[in-house]
């Protein structure tokens, strides 16, 4: 078997946590030989995992790509904002990439990489590892089967966890649209890609609502501060409190090892003292919102529900699936999809099995898939394709579109078609 050859561009969490331990722990498919980061700590503690020389160390993407093509492929893992320039250089390189989600916060820029990767012949695989995940594959089979005939509607609720929106949304990298995407985009373009690959089908209009309703300065309680460490008034009893949420033990809130690296207690102590991470929720730059709904309705007469809250106990996703011979009812956290068959009265629980790997599996899955494309020279087609995720990101940017100019309906093929003009005029 040939050993597949990789770079990581980004060697934040989602790179060293998600899509590394695959990579080390199948050292006889695929190995790295060259990490960019420009973050020093990110970029030793890459070194160490993957038994990197200096030499095999870059502080940017430009200067890792600017050497002779060093492998196969490049893991371009980024922030939203940093992803077309190092994709589309990669790809004028000849590298074969895995692009994280979303592919940009630019619809042109979604479109351009698309097409530059059909143009060259390579494979750019999109991170949307959901699809990847067994729950949702059942699902898919189940209903690419006909177990509940024709889809007529669903309903899809991703509860995103109110520790979860604190972190990432409020606190975190995607807490403002300006400096990564919006929440449609930087959370939810997984549900949105979700939904289009499970009804199969085009969208043609949609409309969406949503805000940042308590994330805010007027919703903060009387005695908080501008940190939890500068004596809030009301740290002890906020649900949100840094320290009490960071120092635990790692073993015990993922997020805790995410503030610093290395994740000591010190380093995560400093962290909270002087970084984003312990600053009060209610008084930090974010703007992103904390629910969203988007209502949909696509060529085939079926209509689609989605709802993003970040106010939720569990971060979960639970779909309800309603077609003309039956209904699904799934459950990811339980791992549980709830059939039942209107012809037989027949009820049948299924249950799938993740695995250790995270995001339900997803994170093995695509890379197990990305690798073994990559031997059988499949560069077009794939599941998670470039074009494949087109259609799903052009449905996220109508609905925040269709947001901001509260709730206006959103004809797609206008959309799509403004779109297309502007990449003519480019």
């Amino acid at each position: 078997m040939k050993k597949i050859k990789l770079a990581l561009i980004g060697a934040g969490a989602r790179g060293l946590l998600s899509y590394a331990p695959y990579v080390l722990a199948h050292s006889d498919e695929a190995e790295f030989v060259a990490v960019a980061e420009p973050d020093a700590a990110r970029r030793n503690e890459a070194a160490k995992q993957f038994g990197l020389a200096s030499s095999q160390l870059y502080e940017s993407w430009e200067h890792l790509l600017a050497q002779p093509k060093l492998c196969d492929a490049v893991l371009i893992c980024t922030q939203d904002r940093m992803h077309y320039g190092p994709t589309m250089a990669a790809l004028d390189r000849g590298y074969h990439i895995l692009l994280e989600k979303p592919m940009s916060n630019d619809p042109l820029e979604c479109l351009k990489m698309a097409e530059a990767a059909d143009q060259a012949g390579l494979l750019l695989t999109i991170c949307h590892v959901s699809r990847y995940a067994s729950f949702w594959q059942r699902l898919k089979h189940l209903l690419a089967g006909g177990a509940i005939g024709e889809i007529v509607s669903i309903q899809h609720n991703e509860n995103v966890g109110y520790l979860h929106y604190a972190h990432s949304f409020v606190r975190g990298n995607w807490r403002n649209d300006q400096l990564a995407s919006p929440m449609i985009l930087a959370k939810s373009c997984h549900d949105m890609d979700l939904i289009r690959w499970l009804i199969d089908d085009e969208c043609v209009r949609l409309s969406s609502f949503g805000s940042l309703k308590h994330f805010q300065i007027s919703e903060a309680p009387e005695g908080s501060t501008e940190r939890c460490t500068d004596g809030c008034a009301v740290e002890a009893s906020c649900p949100y409190s840094a320290p009490r949420f960071y120092m635990q033990p790692l073993e015990d809130n993922g997020f805790a090892a995410l503030i610093a690296t290395p994740p000591t207690e010190t380093n995560r102590m400093n962290a909270i003292l002087h970084g984003p991470y312990g600053r009060c929720v209610y008084r930090t730059d974010n703007n992103v919102v904390d629910h969203q709904i988007v209502n949909m309705e696509f060529a085939g007469g079926s209509t689609v529900m989605f709802s993003m809250c970040g106010f939720t106990r569990d971060i979960n996703r639970i779909v309800q699936i309603m077609g003309t011979g039956g209904e699904i009812r799934g459950d990811l956290l339980k791992e549980e999809i709830d059939l039942f068959e209107f012809s037989s009265g027949k009820r049948s629980i299924i249950t799938t099995s993740a695995g250790a790997a995270g995001h339900q599996g997803g994170d093995e899955g695509i890379m197990s898939r990305f690798l073994a494309d990559l031997r059988e020279g499949n560069h077009s087609g794939t599941l998670t394709s470039a074009q494949a995720s087109l259609d799903s990101h052009l449905m996220a940017f109508a609905a925040e579109a269709s947001r901001l100019r509260q709730g206006l309906v959103v004809e797609m093929s206008e959309f799509k078609a403004t779109i297309l003009a502007s990449s003519a005029c480019n």
